[in-house]
């Protein structure tokens, strides 16, 4: 399975320890590395290569500037849907009719998921990974057009959160997703996604990194995270993943076509 770290902070901080932790983990997931970097009011800083993280050059250079962005979202791929490709790696965005640009990393699989077969013919890639953003996206679209105007970061954690729900039955779902205010996160599959609160910021891992108190984030239900605090959180819709290996046999067979 892909791995995902999320940086939610109030203010700068140096994460390059902590990215160079993370990317290190590619040796166990070698088909690609994403990193998106936010600051306020501008376009999201998206570096991403179809390459191990380890062996990647471009990902050197990267880690050799400091990176102290207020929020951070980043990924390492283990391929089960798309071939090794830029286009196929994470993290994904996709701009609402309001004009937010929203940005998704997402380590899990979807096997139930006909809502999504809408966006195969649009999508730039490949992956069920896209597809589940171009869905939540699309949702928060149609509240919008029925409120008659953008929502508001209540309104907008509402949507998401039903959304999210409905999809995650029968799906393995573990994201996290930023809509350039507010960082989303969701696991149903348990004990993959961890987090760390220390010094005004919360690092998000989906599995814990070698320093600190690591703690389960919530399970089965969608939290919101601001400046390094978690501000919201869903209830519990009671879809939980079980690893089952013959869904993800029927899934690759699907995508060879056999």
């Amino acid at each position: 399975m892909c791995e995902m770290l999320g940086i939610s902070a109030r203010r700068r901080r140096n994460a390059n320890a902590t990215l160079r932790e993370f990317f290190a983990r590619a040796e166990r997931h070698p088909h690609g590395w994403g990193l998106a970097r936010f600051r306020n009011d501008v376009a999201p800083i998206i570096e991403k290569e179809p390459v191990k993280a380890t062996e990647s050059e471009a990902l050197r250079h990267v880690l050799d500037e400091t990176i102290d962005d207020p929020t951070i979202l980043a990924h390492v791929r283990f391929a089960t849907v798309g071939t090794m490709d830029y286009a196929n790696c994470h993290p994904f965005t996709a701009t609402d009719n309001s004009g937010r640009v929203w940005t998704l990393v997402h380590n899990g699989t979807i096997f139930n998921g006909i809502e999504l077969n809408e966006y195969i013919g649009i999508q730039f890639g490949e992956t069920d990974s896209e597809r589940v953003l171009l869905h939540l996206v699309a949702m928060i679209d149609k509240a919008q057009i029925r409120k008659g105007c953008p929502l508001d970061e209540k309104e907008r954690f509402d949507v998401l959160s039903a959304a999210i729900a409905d999809l995650s039955n029968g799906n393995k779902l573990n994201l996290l997703a930023y809509d350039g205010e507010v960082m989303y996160a969701h696991t149903n599959f348990r004990d993959s996604l961890h987090f760390l609160k220390e010094d005004g910021a919360a690092t998000l891992s989906t599995n814990p990194l070698s320093r600190g108190d690591w703690k389960p984030v919530p399970f089965t239900r969608l939290v919101a995270i601001k400046d390094g605090e978690f501000v919201r959180e869903g209830t519990p819709h009671g879809n939980e993943y079980i690893h089952n290996p013959e869904d993800y046999r029927l899934v690759y067979m699907n995508f060879a076509r056999l």
